[in-house]
């Protein structure tokens, strides 16, 4: 069972998912129409914690589905025929990916192979080929769907196979995990600040209705959820705007390489707090050991050392 909504208002409330899932009977995928050629899917919190969100436009000629999810299942999780099912009659998919992190390809096998579909490869250098970006990440490669002009932006950081799609017609902004109402997390803070800055400078001549990501993260007062929770309550909305986009270069500049929030930015090198993580345990842990064998010690000399009873 599919849910198609009618044309979406952007600030709409999306599902929340439950606290318990098994009584939760929502189906698998919402669709919203933003108009009759922008979609805008998103995967049920109580079928993937991910939940995240999928982008199709459909132009004259062709349509370019923008990220396919997290459930490879097509029984569990139909992307394929429901995205197919929206296209007009023998108009080409196109398959693309914000980055290649498993959450936004996984139903790549649900498309491959059949006619008239293209899946874009995730790897660096299949990304690269596609879009014919010579310099990495430099430049802007665009897309004709017929009549609809998308731009492709390389935005290295969160992943080094990043990209953005920027849509002329109804100037919205897809920024996957690059940003998005949630936390940023970044494996390449050097890569991550200077694709903020080339985003930034893009946008700031030309106009953007609404920055769409891959995910929400936050609740409406700013919180986030706990990572892996199948519930949303009083979800915050999805789209974030060109101020966003503006801010966000010196938001990144403050980041300390290892966590900072910056306004509504939540900035996370998970990696590497990972290791101080694990540092501080392998501390705590040492010192314990020391502690221990400092008592052991004391009560060997106090049983060496105390007088012969007799």
């Amino acid at each position: 069972m599919i849910f198609l909504a009618a044309m979406l208002q952007l600030g709409a409330q999306w599902d929340a998912g439950a606290a318990d899932c098994k009584s939760h009977r929502a189906p698998p995928i919402e669709v919203h129409a933003y108009n009759p050629q922008t979609y805008i899917l998103r995967e049920n919190l109580c079928a993937t914690f991910e939940a995240p969100f999928m982008y199709l436009l459909i132009g004259s000629t062709r349509a370019l589905l923008i990220d396919d999810g997290d459930v490879a299942d097509p029984k569990a999780m139909p992307i394929a025929q429901t995205v197919l099912g929206l296209l007009p009659p023998n108009v080409p998919l196109l398959v693309a990916h914000t980055h290649r992190h498993l959450d936004h390809r996984a139903a790549d096998p649900q498309f491959s192979g059949r006619p008239n579909v293209q899946v874009v490869g995730y790897d660096l250098e299949s990304v690269k080929r596609f879009y014919g970006f010579s310099a990495w990440p430099d430049g802007v490669d665009t897309l004709d769907l017929g009549g609809r002009t998308v731009d492709v932006l390389p935005t290295p950081g969160h992943n080094e196979t990043h990209v953005a799609f920027y849509d002329r017609n109804t100037a919205l902004f897809f920024t996957g995990d690059f940003l998005m109402p949630g936390r940023l997390l970044i494996d390449d803070a050097t890569a991550d600040r200077a694709s903020a800055r080339r985003v930034a400078a893009f946008i700031a001549t030309r106009p953007v209705t609404a920055v769409l990501g891959g995910h929400i993260e936050l609740d409406s007062a700013g919180h986030t959820f706990d990572f892996s929770s199948n519930y949303h309550p009083h979800e915050r909305a999805l789209e974030m705007t060109k101020a966003d986009v503006l801010a966000l270069p010196a938001a990144l500049e403050r980041f300390n390489g290892f966590y900072a929030e910056s306004g509504s930015f939540i900035m996370i090198d998970q990696m590497r707090v990972l290791i101080a993580e694990l540092v501080g345990v392998v501390l705590v842990l040492g010192a314990l050991i020391m502690a221990l064998r400092a008592a052991l010690r004391r009560r060997r000399l106090k049983h060496v050392h105390a007088p012969e009873v007799v």
